[in-house]
């Protein structure tokens, strides 16, 4: 092969090549406006899908989350459809399967990460409770702080910071104290098989009636237990509003103090009266002498 007859190959292979090029200038410039209209319709729709969604989940991080989700799937379909408009199918099959494969890795890699995100999203739009509710769940009580898609952040009635994942959370039981307009405190104690069981019932009732409080006590109830010789066992509930602050831990307290009062009161317990404590008789001697 001389010199010429490489020339003429190289020539005829950029020719082939520019008339390729030529050829496909419509689809290219067609792709770079669809492409472009998928993009504006993609910002579009991200604004209205995040105003949507901050009213349905109320939650910035949600809503910018989901928004950003719709945002990229527009923007690949749009990518998808310019690639088939430039007859290039293969490389899109390419795209799609190489796009599985590392999603199929990235969800094994970040499994427990995933799990989490999914359940914050579900939480956000369910809302099975609020910043500032008071709950129960996973062995903690107290108010919510704050909720993110990975965790959530409760402040315990001890002031402790607990984070709490949202996997953890939405998979086990929650109990939200804040939804329920009333709530029952009970008490359970023990009485000598000895005493009056409906006199003891009169002054529990009756303590119970004048305890004074901003939550005032409604339907008592009162019922035996079992009998464990030589002490008969007890229940008493009673309902107040759930929505005054602190109102169970302060009516309990008033309750178990009246109560206690009450028994003494009426000689059913025995209430040991505590001694001022004597002076030492060492010192009573040496301020004897003193003043000698």
């Amino acid at each position: 092969m001389n010199f010429e007859k490489g020339v003429e190959l190289i020539v005829d292979k950029l020719t082939g090549w520019w008339v390729i090029m030529v050829k496909m200038l419509p689809n290219f410039l067609l792709a770079c406006i669809v492409l472009f209209l998928f993009f504006l319709t993609a910002k579009w729709i991200r604004n209205v899908s995040c105003r949507v969604l901050m009213k349905v989940s109320k939650s910035d991080s949600i809503a910018a989350l989901m928004s950003a989700i719709i945002y990229s799937l527009v923007i690949i379909i749009g990518l998808m459809t310019s690639l088939n408009i430039m007859n290039l199918d293969k490389t899109v099959s390419s795209l799609l399967a190489g796009v599985g494969i590392i999603g199929l890795a990235l969800g094994f890699a970040f499994q427990d990460l995933t799990a989490n995100f999914i359940a914050g999203a579900f939480m956000a739009f369910k809302r099975p409770f609020e910043v500032g509710h008071k709950i129960e769940t996973n062995g903690f009580i107290g108010k919510i702080d704050h909720i993110h898609l990975r965790s959530t952040t409760m402040i315990t009635d001890a002031g402790l910071y607990v984070i709490i994942p949202n996997k953890d959370i939405f998979q086990k039981p929650i109990i939200n104290y804040s939804h329920s307009q009333k709530r029952r405190v009970e008490l359970e104690f023990a009485l000598l098989s000895s005493v009056d069981l409906s006199y003891a019932e009169g002054v529990v009732r009756r303590a119970l009636g004048k305890i004074e409080s901003d939550n005032p006590i409604s339907d008592i109830r009162f019922y035996f237990t079992a009998i464990d010789d030589p002490k008969v066992k007890l229940s008493v509930s009673f309902q107040i509003d759930n929505k005054v602050p602190n109102g169970f831990m302060t009516t309990r307290h008033k309750a178990i103090v009246a109560i206690y009062k009450a028994f003494g009161d009426s000689k059913i317990v025995k209430i040991a009266t505590p001694e001022e404590p004597k002076a030492d008789s060492g010192t009573d001697k040496k301020a004897q002498a003193t003043s000698k």
